[in-house]
């Protein structure tokens, strides 16, 4: 299985700055990078998924930035992986859209991975931004 991409894990802290930040307005994107060690070029390159997916919103110009505009407590980890990781399945005849296996019926091993599956996306489906926020996630 792969593993979760330097996008997916640092989408998860950009996410988490700006929750723990979403009284004070719109925050500056140098000021996540110099806090979570990210590279503003970076930054860059992940906001336009998380602006789209509706996490956050930027305003252009002086007093500008980004801001958290959900609820940390509706939104799962694996919301955040999905988009930013595709899809989650350990084995490519899991994937969402994947052509049926000619061999699933006899394969010895795909309850297994189906199995994996399914713990991995209720194991992150379970853990919220609140929960990361307070400290309280597994």
């Amino acid at each position: 299985m792969a593993t979760i991409s330097t996008r997916g894990r640092y989408a998860l802290r950009v996410l988490l700055d700006l929750a723990e930040r979403r009284e004070s307005g719109y925050v500056p994107m140098k000021e996540v990078a110099l806090r979570q060690g990210i590279s503003l070029k970076y930054i860059e390159r992940i906001l336009p998924s998380l602006v789209a997916a509706g996490y956050v919103e930027g305003v252009h110009g002086k007093g500008g930035g980004y801001r958290f505009t959900g609820e940390p407590g509706s939104i799962a980890v694996v919301d955040i992986l999905r988009l930013t990781e595709g899809d989650l399945a350990p084995v490519a005849c899991l994937k969402s859209g994947a052509e049926p296996c000619p061999r699933a019926a006899e394969c010895r091993t795909l309850a297994m991975w189906k199995k994996f599956y399914e713990t991995i996306n209720d194991f992150f489906g379970n853990i919220t931004l609140k929960d990361l926020l307070e400290k309280t996630a597994p």
